[in-house]
């Protein structure tokens, strides 16, 4: 039973545990399918951070198992967050699940899968802290790769279940992550996407102090990267080295994602964040003045427990007065274990919908404003295919990060690959998308073939 395939459900940072498991499998022998069905061991890495990921994961092992009431002879592994968090009610109400693993035990699915034929342990969840660094079978485009700096969390906001399951925060050291983008850079990656948790805790756990701006300085001078992007910096500790980062590395893309979650102090401090909104609109105003064309992703949480019309108002005119350039929006989900899920005043489900679309409608009209001002730029764009039906390239420029922002529709007189650069001129917006034509590369004279 040697032939498996991996189904990776949630965030980016499971997408490389998927990955770091299907190498530590395939050094072991193990042959990966595409197609369930053409699969003897059925692996589904799960998610569990919110409701609907909990749905879409159990959904899934669902499906899994139906596959193998048709093919007994086949075997189903749980793997990840929900594996970790709902162990015993997994194999209790699951029967067709012959193993469950947790989040600190990747290391060791080799070793599991080859124990099922003689009836190994069926669960695996060791509340050990692992930092894997093992290999990995990319599975994102050669010319992308996701880099993952540190595992589990230390914040404790009131809504998260996540410190619970993965542990405490756990930095790499530089040393490792540095090794593991060049050998990324020799494999033809050009653009880095730095993860975890929280970015910007990055190091105090090892180092005794914050480390990410010597972090970045150092994957941005990697050679062969051509993008270095940060994900999930928490505002607190956006510092002005950080903000000098940005401002003084011409490969580190000028791209924040920064999960802000409220604005009204009283909603913050009910959720345990460590900032308020004034320390929040100092920071972007700050960054905004030394980083002009900084891009500011952020993420918001309506609905929380005793969120007031009051605090709501005060939310909307925080982003109006903000301005994000790019916005995502969420309704509370009432976790389990979690401190939020005991407060009072919870809002209905009608009430959350109703403030979450009030927010798409806000945002809307920056998003408006903010692609009217960038029609008629030219924006260098990381080429990711072409649509033969559409006759156009696409790809995304450093305002658009992979699978969670816009895409730019291009023509080009010339033939371009996955993974080149090539300079648009955006023409026109629709939505989150833009649609543009590629600017012709300049003539070359024999004056300047001579002087190059």
């Amino acid at each position: 039973m040697k032939k498996v395939s991996i189904t990776s459900l949630g965030c980016s940072k499971n997408l490389i545990d998927s990955e770091q498991m299907t190498e530590v499998l395939r050094q072991r022998g193990y042959e990966f399918m595409e197609n369930e069905a053409d699969a003897d061991i059925m692996i589904v890495n799960t998610c569990v951070f919110i409701e609907d990921a909990q749905t879409e994961s159990i959904n899934c092992i669902l499906e899994l198992a139906a596959c193998k009431k048709e093919d007994k002879s086949k075997k189903l592994i749980v793997c990840g967050c929900l594996a970790q968090r709902y162990k015993e009610q997994v194999i209790r109400e699951i029967p067709e699940v012959d193993a469950v693993i947790g989040v600190n035990e990747f290391d060791k699915i080799a070793d599991i899968l080859d124990a099922l034929p003689a009836g190994g342990d069926s669960v695996h969840c060791s509340e050990k802290p692992l930092l894997c660094e093992a290999g990995r079978v990319r599975t994102t485009p050669e010319y992308t790769a996701y880099l993952k700096i540190a595992e589990g969390c230390d914040n404790r906001c009131t809504y998260c279940v996540i410190p619970s399951i993965r542990g405490a925060y756990r930095s790499r050291t530089i040393e490792n992550i540095v090794s593991e983008a060049r050998e990324m850079a020799s494999e033809g990656v050009k653009e880095l996407i730095v993860i975890a948790q929280d970015t910007t805790r990055y190091g105090i756990d090892i180092y005794g102090e914050y480390r990410l701006p010597e972090l970045l300085r150092q994957l941005c001078a990697v050679e062969g990267i051509t993008w270095v992007r940060v994900h999930y910096c928490y505002p607190e500790l956006i510092s002005d080295e950080l903000i000098e980062v940005f401002r003084t590395e011409p490969k580190l893309c000028n791209y924040l994602d920064i999960p802000v979650q409220h604005a009204s102090d009283r909603v913050l401090k009910r959720m345990g964040r460590r900032t308020n909104r004034a320390q929040i609109t100092d920071m972007i105003k700050r960054f905004r003045e030394r980083v002009p064309d900084v891009v500011l992703r952020t993420s918001i949480i309506v609905g929380f427990p005793g969120e007031t019309e009051e605090d709501f108002d005060e939310l909307l005119d925080f982003i109006d007065e903000v301005r994000f350039d790019r916005l995502g929006v969420f309704k509370y989900s009432r976790e389990e274990d979690t401190p939020a899920y005991s407060l009072p005043d919870q809002i209905d489900e009608e009430e959350k919908t109703k403030r979450l679309e009030a927010v798409l409608v806000a945002q809307a009209e920056i998003d408006d404003e903010n692609n009217s001002r960038r029609c008629g730029s030219v924006q260098t764009v990381l080429v990711e295919g072409r649509d033969e039906l559409a006759e156009s390239y696409y790809g995304r420029t450093y305002a658009d990060s992979v699978d969670i922002d816009g895409k730019v529709f291009f023509t080009s007189d010339r033939k371009l690959s996955a993974g080149d650069f090539v300079d648009v001129e955006l023409c026109e917006a629709m939505d989150m998308d833009f649609f543009g034509k590629a600017v012709p590369m300049p003539e070359r004279s024999v004056l300047n073939e001579f002087t190059e």
